[in-house]
């Protein structure tokens, strides 16, 4: 049985390793939609029709349960697909609730009254769209009180990741670093918010220095989504595959995929 994995390009492939790690006899179909890349400069409307569209592609796969394994659909569009367009037979689940329980080591369903945690300097590296949400920043504040979030637009970062310019990449996050200095000059931890950060773990922890936590996603999604399906197994979908497939050219999408895993990518037309 088979679950959707959704990015708006090549990041959620760092979701799609760590499920693989997490649950190897599992099948997934994992949908880019690069012919709309980069969500992170879109309007939230524009990223809420891109996203129904895509994961309607996966629904249509035999997928039952979609992972959006972007951030930035996940902030301007989940909360609106799961009040206003699902089916009760399909669920559709983000990436920010295994970041916010790890962060305030609590569960999400856990209603009690925010409290204090063990940090107090948080610093967000996100796509200009999710900053703008403010999803992040609403969502942990129902649970945890006392944390300063200081966000920080990394424009840029994710075109260079899909481009495979890494030198770029790295001078960027650089430059992103220490823009975040400037408003917090020394934050606890840090949140990776875009699932393409983690293949930039390195140099986000140099740049920020040894003594700063870093949260990244891809192993906290992976876990988060094995004990679900512990207690959902009937979201497990019809489909049986382990396909990958983009709205954009699969033969560039396959080449930057095989460099961006390194290993080799197969991708179809969706």
């Amino acid at each position: 049985m088979a679950i959707g994995i959704f990015d708006s390009g090549l990041g959620g492939l760092t979701v799609y390793d760590a499920i693989r790690k997490q649950m190897p006899d599992l099948d997934t179909v994992y949908l880019g939609d690069h012919k709309h890349a980069p969500y992170g400069v879109r309007d939230v409307d524009d990223i809420y029709r891109c996203t129904t569209q895509s994961v309607q592609i996966l629904f249509d796969q035999g997928c039952d349960l979609v992972i959006l394994a972007c951030n930035t659909a996940s902030a301007a569009a989940l909360r609106r697909i799961q009040e206003h367009w699902l089916t009760e037979d399909k669920r559709v689940l983000g990436v920010f609730v295994p970041m916010i329980e790890a962060l305030t080591e609590r569960q999400w369903g856990d209603n009690s009254p925010p409290r204090q945690v063990a940090v107090e300097h948080v610093a967000l590296f996100a796509t200009p769209a999710t900053v703008s949400s403010r999803a992040f920043q609403r969502e942990l504040a129902f649970r945890a009180i006392g944390v300063d979030v200081e966000a920080q637009a990394c424009g840029g970062v994710v075109d260079a990741i899909e481009d495979g310019d890494f030198i770029l990449a790295e001078a960027l996050v650089q430059s992103h670093v220490d823009a975040l200095h400037r408003k917090m000059p020394h934050p606890q931890a840090a949140i990776l918010g875009c699932t393409h950060y983690p293949l930039m773990h390195d140099a986000f922890q140099k740049a920020l220095g040894p003594e700063v936590k870093i949260f990244s996603q891809a192993d906290l999604v992976a876990q988060s989504l094995e004990d679900y399906l512990q207690r959902h197994p009937d979201k497990l979908g019809a489909a049986t595959d382990r396909k990958f497939l983009t709205t954009g050219d699969p033969v560039k999408v396959s080449q930057r995929a095989t460099q961006f895993l390194k290993r080799p990518m197969q991708f179809e037309a969706a």
